[in-house]
């Protein structure tokens, strides 16, 4: 699908995205470095590291990818210190690494849920930190009129509540109080906007053949409003929207991109039951005596 965009939007721009080496943070990665900008990637795994930035080089994109942990402190300053090395800036942190998995809060092990609070909300927060001093105005490649950008990946799962997704909920919960909080210091103190995207479920990604597998893919689908699971392309281009100057003057917020199944709970009754149902209550009730209250006294 052809970007809404100016393809050169983001030129000029460094972008570094963190488990962008695949799913909706690759995605991220292509769609940054189609719109100008020069980018880095961070993740645990060499291969799929190395294989990710292979075919961003195949498109003429500039980057690089550098292996770390977002749950430690030195790989996260190792690796935005290196892409200030290699890329000369940093203009935009996308927060894109997660971790998930289904299970019930009784089975869930106290390490299992501080391991993707450790991921999510702690990594999310440790980026940040470590990316503030090149991110601010005035910092290492920057000039003392304007900051950089933010941007974390949440999701809708705490909005209510999501069955067996307890860990989740909470790490990104936490996320997004982390984006709304230094959106409020940083862009007050450094000029820095800090915003949020919240995915639905997304084709392609591991999150969906985790959380929503083919065997209950098609009931799925039956609660969106829009009928249709969203692409990794939808969250890149709202991603290009917050880094660009076309939402300069967003911040602190975070956009759901979901296609409305937020708003949805499952459908007890399909919608011609509901108007047959409909109908016969009102003409029962209609047609009922009206008692008239009789006085006790």
């Amino acid at each position: 699908m052809a970007s809404p965009f100016r393809s050169d939007i983001l030129r000029g721009k460094v972008a570094l995205i963190t488990g962008g080496g695949s799913g909706i943070g690759f995605e991220i990665a292509t769609q940054f470095g189609q719109h100008g900008a020069a980018i880095a990637i961070m993740g645990r795994r060499k291969q799929v590291l190395d294989s990710a930035v292979a075919a961003l080089r195949s498109l003429g994109i500039s980057a690089f990818g550098f292996e770390g942990d977002v749950r430690k402190q030195e790989d996260a300053s190792s690796v935005v210190e290196s892409t200030f090395n290699n890329l000369g800036s940093l203009d935009i942190l996308v927060n894109a690494a997660a971790g998930n998995f289904l299970v019930s809060a009784e089975d869930l092990s106290p390490n299992g849920f501080r391991t993707v609070m450790d991921i999510d909300s702690v990594g999310t927060f440790t980026m940040c930190h470590q990316a503030l001093k090149y991110l601010k105005k005035g910092g290492p490649g920057r000039n003392s009129l304007t900051g950089g950008t933010i941007i974390n990946i949440s999701a809708t799962l705490h909005y209510t509540a999501t069955w067996y997704q307890v860990h989740v909920s909470a790490a990104k919960a936490a996320v997004d109080a982390i984006t709304r909080n230094l959106a409020l210091e940083w862009g007050a103190d450094y000029d820095i906007r800090v915003n949020g995207i919240a995915p639905g479920p997304i084709k392609g990604t591991t999150g969906l053949s985790k959380l929503a597998p083919e065997e209950i893919d098609s009931k799925v689908r039956e609660d969106m409003p829009l009928y249709r699971i969203g692409e990794k392309w939808d969250i890149a281009m709202a991603a290009i929207y917050l880094a660009s100057d076309a939402g300069k003057y967003v911040n602190g917020t975070t956009i759901i991109a979901d296609g409305g199944m937020w708003l949805s709970s499952p459908r007890r009754l399909p919608k011609e039951a509901v108007k047959q149902l409909s109908r016969v209550v009102e003409k029962r009730s209609r047609n009922s005596p009206v008692g008239v209250p009789k006085s006790k006294l």
